[in-house]
């Protein structure tokens, strides 16, 4: 399943910068005390690179070395096997995991998607009935397919009342610029070019993750057996992240700057590509692990997301919520 990370990895950073960025970001040097982090880059990540760039675990008296992914797919079977300690992925991809077995499991919620994937329609098209009937390009398991199937649950309909066309989200805006589907879904930047086409007048977003906060969710792993030795280092990497979206709020330019050094691309452009995405706050932790039917709790997104899973037979097996995570950690650190 190639994960939305790994696509917009393609539009943030070239495959020469790779080795480059493996260096510059790569949280001090290797020791006993250094917790190993499976990552990509990605704009939601823009707290702990901050943290790192600026040392401000240098408090916590641990070392952080990441280890870059091309492909984040890969990260949930390295922090299973143990290759790394911990990891940054989408939720989706934990629900997968710990249905198969591994103890992998969430400390903390990262970033959702807000309004960076988005269901794109011609004109004419104004609502999500009226997707009925209609060819709609989209990318299967992956954030796309989760928020199409949201849009379409959430007014009555299914992918039964839709002709999937399998497309990568790069693949949308030609294929919807040359009339050949009048839906598309897909993530920024390309949400921007589609809308921008005819001169803003052909197309428009109809349904975005704004409409499903936190059902594309971007979140802190460890395997609960690391969680149970190491809750230091756990409660030191959250931290950082605390301390380094603090910096963010409070120097957003001197924080682009930063964040732009780490993935090769201009402040401007970091400024541009995290309105797509909410960085959730230390108070907005505890929301996520409630039991509610809102996107934004794990059981709420979760449901959604395991449907489709076991729909399409990615995992045989819906697990536990409970069982996707764990928050001791945040709750010693006086999460409520």
């Amino acid at each position: 399943m190639l994960s939305r990370r790994a696509r917009h990895l393609c539009f943030t950073i070239s495959s020469s910068f790779l080795g480059a960025a493996c260096a510059l970001f790569s949280f001090g040097a290797y020791a006993a005390a250094t917790v190993k982090i499976g990552t990509v880059i990605w704009i939601g990540y823009g707290p702990f690179y901050v943290a790192d760039q600026l040392d401000l675990y240098k408090k916590s008296g641990i070392k952080v070395a990441t280890q870059l992914f091309n492909d984040p797919a890969l990260i949930p079977p390295a922090v299973t096997g143990g290759s790394v300690d911990g990891g940054m992925v989408t939720y989706d991809q934990v629900i997968s995991s710990v249905s198969k077995g591994s103890t992998m499991r969430v400390v903390a919620p990262i970033d959702y998607s807000n309004g960076g994937d988005a269901i794109v329609s011609t004109k004419e098209i104004t609502s999500v009935k009226q997707f009925k009937g209609q060819k709609v390009a989209y990318n299967p398991l992956s954030p796309s397919d989760f928020l199409l199937s949201y849009a379409l649950q959430s007014n009555g309909m299914s992918e039964k009342d839709v002709k999937p066309v399998n497309m990568s989200p790069e693949g949308v805006p030609a294929a919807m610029a040359s009339g050949g589907v009048k839906v598309g879904v897909t993530y920024e930047p390309s949400v921007s070019e589609i809308v921008g086409m005819g001169e803003g007048k052909k197309f428009h977003v109809v349904f975005s993750s704004k409409d499903a906060p936190g059902l594309i969710t971007d979140v802190l792993v460890f395997k609960k057996e690391y969680i149970a030795k190491n809750p230091g280092v756990v409660k030191a990497l959250i931290q950082g992240y605390v301390d380094g979206l603090e910096y963010m709020k409070k120097n957003p330019n001197e924080a682009a700057k930063v964040i732009g050094k780490v993935m090769g691309i201009s402040d401007k452009e970091v400024l541009e590509q995290m309105t797509g995405v909410y960085n959730m706050t230390f108070d907005e932790f505890p929301a996520v692990f409630e039991k509610s039917t809102k996107t934004t709790s794990l059981y709420g997104s979760g449901a959604v997301i395991s449907k489709i899973l076991k729909s399409k037979g990615e995992i045989k097996t819906i697990p536990k919520t409970e069982d996707t995570y764990d928050d001791s950690v945040l709750k010693s650190m006086g999460a409520k």
